[in-house]
């Protein structure tokens, strides 16, 4: 399909500096497919319970952002450049896939140094060596330190990774390090915030449980591709990057026995979504799943493993417009944009909500 048919027109003063407070105070607007007779409908999130049912299972992506920005110095035999690396995904304890600002001032075998700026100590520096060099500014860098010692150097030295929509507009700050992050993560992996799961209080979660509705958990690492735009004409030529993922067989059972007894899954998020979708097989059944996944779906998809979906509002032309576009229909979701747009809905990652029903 041509890119052009997700573009749509959204003004600046749409999109979300900050979060919501509290963070289920969002908005929330219920979309079913056109010809039903409630197709738009204007709730807020913490009414979400309302639309679901005893016995249904609603599954989260516990992956937690870690601070994958770092700003560095390329020395090169005194030669020095600045240098800045967004983190996407981990090879190894000492070993990372980056996209690199300033990628063409670098070369395999550079040393950069990171945190080693004005105030900065010895504890909160990081060194490492790039190791190879990709397309679109991807680099490979291996690290001095590995394993635990690695993880503790980033939250030193490393920023939160806001999108481009917010940090072109703001610095991070102390609050992005908690509004930045869901309630239930817990697996260190992600640079980018599983958005939907933001919405989340601890009184929602209570309220879900008190509907007879299980909670589950999988685990996506969300990479910095994620933001990255489709460049190309047709989205048969687009490449997604890939991102590690995980669903345990315990998961995976009592999701197979929420669906054999009649129950829905509700996946909480288009990361969540995805990886569900990447671990079932052709009759919807799901299979445990610990690898990484490219998956892009866009209209025409046939989903197997998903029956409701909650998500944020995406960026036009993009990969996430173009999978809530397959799973509620393009003209169903042009519509809503155009509604929530008119409505004053807030946009993107600090964003309002949506809950999305299936085209028949």
């Amino acid at each position: 399909m041509l890119v052009d048919k997700f573009d749509f027109e959204l003004p600046e003063d749409r999109i979300a500096l900050r979060p919501a407070r509290p963070r289920d105070a969002a908005r929330m607007l219920v979309v079913r497919p056109d010809g039903h007779a409630s197709n738009l409908q204007d709730e807020t999130v913490r009414d979400l319970p309302a639309f679901l049912q005893a016995g249904d299972a609603i599954v989260f992506n516990n992956t937690r952002v870690i601070p994958a920005q770092l700003e560095g110095i390329r020395d090169r035999s005194g030669a020095t450049a600045q240098i800045g690396l967004t983190l996407h995904m981990r090879l190894s304890p000492s070993a990372w896939k980056a996209f690199a600002r300033g990628a063409k001032k670098l070369k395999t075998g550079d040393r950069v140094h990171f945190g080693h700026g004005e105030n900065a100590c010895l504890a909160g520096s990081l060194d490492g060596t790039i190791t190879s060099k990709g397309e679109a500014g991807e680099v490979q860098v291996e690290f001095d330190l590995s394993g635990s010692a690695l993880d503790e150097a980033l939250v030193s030295v490393g920023h939160v990774p806001l999108p481009p929509y917010i940090a072109l507009r703001r610095g991070d700050d102390e609050s992005d390090r908690q509004d930045y992050q869901t309630l239930y993560a817990k697996e260190d992996g992600a640079v980018a915030a599983p958005t939907a799961g933001l919405h989340f209080t601890e009184e929602l979660m209570d309220a879900i449980e008190q509907r007879g509705v299980s909670i589950h958990y999988l685990t996506l690492h969300v990479g910095a591709g994620t933001f990255l735009p489709v460049k190309v004409e047709d989205t048969a030529d687009h490449r997604m990057h890939e991102e590690r993922g995980v669903i345990t067989l315990d998961t995976c059972k009592k999701l197979n026995d929420c669906r054999k007894r009649g129950g829905r899954i509700v996946a909480v998020g288009t990361t969540s979504l995805r990886l569900l979708e990447s671990a079932a097989n052709d009759s919807g059944e799901l299979q445990p799943f610990n690898a990484a996944t490219d998956i892009f779906i866009t209209p025409g998809y046939k989903f197997r493993a998903v029956d409701l979906l909650m998500t944020n509002f995406h960026l036009p032309r993009s990969t996430l417009f173009m999978l809530v576009s397959a799973f509620s229909g393009l003209e169903t979701m042009k519509s809503a944009y155009s509604h929530a747009i008119d409505a004053g809905y807030r946009f993107y990652s600090y964003g309002d909500a949506c809950l999305l029903y299936p085209r028949s």
